[in-house]
């Protein structure tokens, strides 16, 4: 496939910074964080008190109605941005051949806030209150899943798990399916683990923040630097074949011009690390020298080295549910 083949034809997102592209934008170009308390449950037993959640969702309002009670949080994000990404597209999934759409989701965990609330009927309840759809909620695919059958499309789907380098990925893997007979792909990225047992979960990797002003919990490339905090969301993009965006008049945001992905050594490891040979063959594949290039946004985790670890001896004193009028079912 010719490296400039694929673009970019519509946008949907969900966001602390905003439930609709729109809103995400202006956020962006005021500088508006989206970061705040923990409201969604009571973290006060908890070193982590800041995250970006999304305010104002409602998902009987996103997403159909008997979807609801069956899906995870973060799928009712994905399902929401997917339908925003294809009106913004204007693409009528109906008019095209189902086998020639495909959809890429990543995700850093699976339906957590779901899987939560079940195992706490478990073991509250017993197994036969477990609900069915806890087998179909819980894993990593389930978003790829929920779109592809709202939207009828049949070609290649699949998830991608490389946490934060999950959407680049995703536009990777769009590239390439539009180079192996697919004409449109659905891709983007879906997540929400904000609920008691998503962050313990990522407490475990020690790199989370514990300051508690959310103006200073996360400070990238900075020497107070404490780490990271949690977060949610989604994001979905509508990526072409450019001929056939061309054919039916369908606006370009942009162009898929290169892409590559490489994987650092362990520390101590005598080996350099990766960054900066991906770059180069991100740069070669689209056929551009460094001089071509007019921005870069750089992601970074805001960890010191080694990462800080939680607390010596810390465990939550209780298991706190999700507020009922934040709770996904």
């Amino acid at each position: 496939m010719n490296s400039s083949s694929a673009v970019v034809t519509g946008i949907g997102v969900v966001a602390p910074t905003g439930v609709t592209t729109a809103e995400h934008w202006a956020s962006v170009l005021a500088g508006k964080s989206g970061l705040g308390r923990i409201t969604r449950f009571d973290a006060g037993d908890y070193p982590v008190r800041v995250a970006g959640q999304v305010p104002g969702f409602r998902a009987a309002e996103q997403v159909p109605a008997r979807l609801v009670p069956q899906t995870d949080r973060g799928t009712h994000f994905g399902l929401a941005a997917a339908a925003d990404a294809l009106t913004d597209a204007r693409v009528n999934p109906q008019e095209l051949p189902e086998y020639e759409m495909a959809v890429v989701t990543a995700a850093s965990s699976g339906g957590t806030e779901f899987g939560q609330h079940e195992m706490e009927r478990l073991y509250t309840k017993g197994p036969d209150w477990v609900g069915a759809y806890q087998s179909i909620a819980w894993f990593y695919a389930a978003t790829t899943g929920q779109v592809s059958i709202r939207h009828g499309m049949r070609g290649p789907c699949g998830v991608i798990c490389t946490e934060q380098a999950g959407g680049l990925d995703v536009l990777g893997q769009a590239r390439r399916l539009l180079g192996s007979g697919s004409r449109l792909v659905l891709g983007g990225g879906a997540d929400a683990s904000l609920c008691p047992y998503g962050l313990v979960a990522q407490l475990s990797n020690g790199g989370l923040s514990a300051e508690p002003d959310p103006a200073r919990a996360y400070l990238p490339f900075d020497a107070d630097a404490s780490g990271y905090v949690p977060g949610e969301g989604a994001a979905m993009l509508v990526i072409e074949d450019e001929a056939a965006a061309a054919a039916r008049g369908a606006t370009v945001y942009g162009r898929l011009a290169g892409y590559a992905a490489g994987f650092d050594p362990p520390p101590g490891s005598p080996r350099p690390p990766a960054l900066a040979r991906t770059i180069r063959a991100a740069l070669a594949e689209a056929r551009l020298a460094p001089g071509d290039v007019d921005v870069v946004f750089a992601d970074a985790a805001g960890t010191s080295a080694p990462a800080p670890r939680p607390p010596t001896g810390w465990r939550p004193r209780r298991w706190p549910r999700c507020s009922p009028r934040a709770a996904s079912r």
